[in-house]
């Protein structure tokens, strides 16, 4: 005679296995999503030590440095959220293409001019930041992952409806 409390319940085993069976769009969509979660967090508390940041780069003026202090970390939380919750992928993994491709090029070009600039990515304090080396390998492989859902999703996409 079987015990029923040896028995999974009905459906359990589906819900067990749902996240596992997930494609693999929909966990980069969750891991590149929560980065620009998280990247928005310390700026949007701390615009003025962001707009600092930006200035180290040297690439905007004062006005626009302050300006994209300000919408820039809102944008990214936005995107985010986008890319969290599936919604309106196709712009979303768009713009955050775009910007993963302008913060490259922010980091390739002062390299190149010989600035240690610290990115201000994810936190804005005043500790040791990590080498240029640790940027380029951690946005490479930002890069790569968006431009592998850039591809899975805009350019040839699937048949599946759920990633």
């Amino acid at each position: 005679m079987m015990d029923t409390h040896d028995q999974a319940p009905v459906g359990a085993e589906k819900s067990e296995t749902w996240l596992l069976r997930k494609p693999l769009c929909f966990w980069i969509r969750l891991i590149l999503g929560g980065v620009f979660a998280l990247a928005s967090l310390d700026k949007i508390f701390h615009p003025l030590a962001f707009a600092k940041s930006i200035s180290n780069y040297q690439f905007l003026s004062e006005q626009l440095v302050n300006l994209v202090a300000i919408i820039l970390p809102w944008v990214e939380l936005i995107l985010g959220a986008l890319l969290i919750f599936g919604i309106w992928l196709p712009g979303a993994i768009t713009l955050v293409n775009l910007l993963l491709a302008v913060f490259f090029t922010a980091l390739v070009f002062n390299t190149a001019r010989g600035l240690n600039v610290d990115c201000g990515c994810f936190t804005l304090s005043a500790t040791e930041s990590p080498s240029t080396t640790w940027y380029f390998i951690r946005d490479t492989f930002f890069l790569l992952l968006s431009g592998y859902l850039f591809y899975r999703t805009l350019v040839k996409p699937s048949q599946r409806t759920d990633e």
